[in-house]
């Protein structure tokens, strides 16, 4: 016989597992910051596979250091965007998107030695992405505004306002549908008592 419980406990143990690997990865983030030290203290850094010359900082080991500066917060700033469940969690991809800018700023700067307007210019660059990104958020922010009062922003098309009426075509048949229950002799008479009444049930 197989339990019931057995799929609801499989999902609590990934679930588990997958916060055990999150908070290690959050807990050895220091570690590879760290990682810089390994790094030669030389302008070149040579290997079987390959040979790398720091033209910029001219130290392998302050490339490394500033290299790893951006790609720690990188990396935690990516872990923070895959796991949380808040409603605003795109707006974690702008400071990705700005230390990811940076990072590839710093590594041409260091690999060809220009420092030109990709440097310079940071904040004209990822401006429309700023814009997208926050359009978005701002976009599933009323979604779920309308969600949780209950708003219908369609209902604003069924009704016709006048600037010149403070109650709208809709409003007034509604009135005069709740008169006709009340008291269908009368509506001539208590008009301004029935708005009352009628505003007063809303």
């Amino acid at each position: 016989m197989i339990s019931k419980n057995k799929p609801y406990k499989n999902q609590r143990s990934g679930y588990l597992l997958l916060g055990s690997l999150v908070a290690i990865c959050i807990a050895f983030s220091p570690y590879l910051f760290y990682l810089y030290e390994i790094f030669p203290n030389g302008p070149v850094w040579e290997t079987p596979f390959f040979t790398y010359k720091s033209l910029y900082f001219e130290n392998v080991l302050t490339a490394a250091w500033t290299y790893l500066g951006k790609i720690t917060p990188l990396f935690l700033l990516l872990l923070w965007f895959f796991t949380c469940k808040h409603w605003w969690y795109h707006v974690i991809l702008i400071p990705i998107a700005m230390y990811c800018y940076q990072l590839v700023v710093v590594i041409y700067d260091d690999v060809y030695l220009r420092t030109d307007y990709m440097d310079i210019n940071q904040l004209i660059y990822l401006a429309p992405f700023f814009i997208i990104i926050l359009s978005i958020v701002y976009l599933i922010r009323i979604k779920i505004f309308d969600r949780i009062y209950g708003l219908d922003l369609s209902e604003l098309d069924e009704t016709e306002i006048s600037v010149f009426s403070p109650v709208s075509d809709k409003d007034l048949k509604e009135i005069k549908d709740f008169q006709d229950e009340e008291n269908p002799e009368d509506f001539g008479n208590n008009n301004n008592v029935l708005f009352e009444d009628y505003y007063r049930k809303l």
